[in-house]
Order: C-alpha cells, then structure tokens, then sequence
C-alpha cells in the first residue's frame, strides 16, 4: 500500500479519537444502537456540552453516523470506517509478519 499524506491524516485522526476514554466510553454505548445525547448524558454522568463535544470529534472523523429526528440527533457506531481503519493500519505497519533477528 502506498502511504499518502491523506492515509496518514486518516490514520493520526482515527488514533486521535480513540485515546480519549471518554470517546472510547460513548463509542461503546453507540455500538450497534442509536442513541441521542440525552441519552449519552445520563449513560456517562457527564455534562451536555462535554458529550457533544465528543460526539463532534466522532462524527468529524466519521467514526459515528448521525441522523435527525425531529430536534434530536441520534448517533450509532460506523463499524465499517473502525474496520477499515484498522485495515489500513495492519496494511501500512504490518503488511507481512516479520522475523527479526
């Protein structure tokens, strides 16, 4: 794979969401479920303003779907952008298992 200056973006984007606990914290709550941020808010204990700050990152890096309902937004995990970037993670730093002396 050749490693262009948008696969590394992708990628330091992706590891960027990820090290945070919280985000990590709702993207297991938005797992194969939709969930506004009412409902985040009460799941994390945290403040309005902090889940949604989260849940921008999230969708910027577009490792949620959102959708509108009405005044709410609800948000799922995007499995397929988590698996294609741990895809491209394994093609461009692991592309063969190496023997090293």
């Amino acid at each position: 794979m050749i490693l262009s200056t948008n696969h590394i973006e992708q990628l330091a984007a992706f590891g960027k969401a990820l090290s945070d606990p919280t985000r990590q914290k709702i993207m297991k709550l938005v797992c194969c479920q939709w969930k506004n941020v009412t409902e985040l808010v009460e799941d994390t204990g945290m403040a309005q303003s902090t889940v949604s700050h989260h849940l921008a990152i999230l969708k910027q890096t577009g490792l949620v779907h959102s959708r509108n309902e009405g005044k709410q937004s609800y948000y799922t995990l995007n499995q397929d952008a988590i698996f294609k970037c741990c895809e491209n993670t394994e093609q461009i730093y692991a592309p063969e298992i190496c023997d090293l002396p």
